[in-house]
């Protein structure tokens, strides 16, 4: 559906309607200067502003995604513009993009690519698939199976694919969105663990609020149709982000957030309400992101609240409850959010 409006799950951060990311403090100077990372960040909300109503937030995680290089699990009903963000997102980045429709019958060579005989030459040549592309669109995501599941590990994680003993690496930058419906079961596997803990965030898209769905209905109402995918504009190249980037490695982090961080992930391996704990995939994970969302908000270093703030996207797709607090309605964020309360924060 066309300028559908993704929301947040109620238990999500949210930010007032038409707000960004909180601003630095007034009389606050940076020792580095972020002035382009944050105007590029601000194009490409205008640009996504243009076709999706309200949710910053949402975006401001998909470009806390970008900034520290990796991928993104989108979880959410249909309907919610879901594929929709993440091909208006890919077309923000001047950068090669690919979707793949994830089907029950969908192979392993369908994504990585295959090895074609060539009998002219008397040899092999591969052909590439179209996970050979800088952003990857992974559409229902948990329809494939887990021979198809598996082809992902080693490109998410090493960024590069292995096809008849010879190596092929990705050309960076290298994104994988990927989505899901949590609702339905016909026709869908359940995506195993390994898989799950090589993304960096999972957001959870929710319904829109009263007032974005007014807005939505509004806007078709006055004639606003079709899908304007060319309304959106490139914003970055690949040595844009590849600049941000490593910008974004250089902010400071004082030892006690690290320290924070740590015992932040390590709670969940000794959580009674927990059958499997976060690894230290987890707490680099935390740390990417909290530098890339400090840089969003104009600061050249890493504060508690924005390893809070991030908490819930990074953990809650890398712990598992125990069967008695899952029949008690018990959520993930519930546990990630009593473990942020019950942590002395660093001050």
């Amino acid at each position: 559906m066309e300028n559908e409006s993704p929301s947040l799950a109620p238990d999500s951060p949210q930010l007032p309607p038409g707000a960004s990311l909180p601003n630095v403090p007034a009389g606050f100077a940076p020792r580095a200067d972020l002035g382009k990372l944050q105007a590029s960040a601000d194009a490409i909300r205008r640009e996504l502003g243009k076709v999706i109503v309200g949710q910053q937030t949402l975006l401001d995680l998909l470009l806390t995604a970008i900034l520290a290089d990796g991928h993104v699990l989108l979880e959410g009903v249909p309907g919610v513009a879901k594929t929709l963000t993440a091909k208006l997102l890919a077309r923000t980045l001047a950068i090669p993009f690919s979707r793949i429709q994830f089907t029950p019958d969908l192979m392993p060579s369908d994504v990585l690519g295959t090895s074609v005989f060539r009998p002219n030459q008397a040899e092999f040549e591969f052909r590439p698939g179209p996970i050979f592309a800088s952003v990857v669109l992974i559409d229902e995501i948990n329809r494939a199976p887990a021979k198809t599941q598996s082809a992902l590990f080693e490109v998410m994680e090493e960024r590069h694919i292995t096809q008849d003993g010879t190596t092929y690496p990705m050309q960076e930058p290298f994104l994988v969105l990927a989505t899901q419906n949590p609702i339905e079961q016909e026709g869908t596997y359940r995506l195993p663990e390994a898989q799950l803990d090589r993304f960096l965030f999972k957001i959870n898209v929710g319904y829109p609020t009263t007032a974005e769905e007014v807005a939505i209905l509004q806007g078709h109402h006055a004639g606003f149709g079709g899908t304007p995918l060319e309304a959106v504009n490139p914003i970055l190249s690949a040595a844009d982000i590849q600049g941000l980037r490593q910008q974004v490695r250089h902010q400071h982090v004082e030892p006690k957030l690290l320290e924070y961080i740590a015992q932040l992930v390590g709670s969940t391996r000794a959580h009674k309400a927990l059958y499997l704990g976060a690894s230290p995939r987890a707490s680099l994970a935390l740390l990417n992101g909290a530098k890339a969302l400090s840089a969003l908000r104009g600061r050249d270093f890493v504060t508690p609240e924005d390893v809070q703030f991030l908490a819930p996207a990074v953990l809650r797709h890398r712990i598992l409850l125990t069967p008695e607090r899952e029949m008690e309605g018990v959520s993930p964020d519930d546990v990630v959010k009593q473990i942020i309360q019950q942590l002395e924060v660093p001050r």
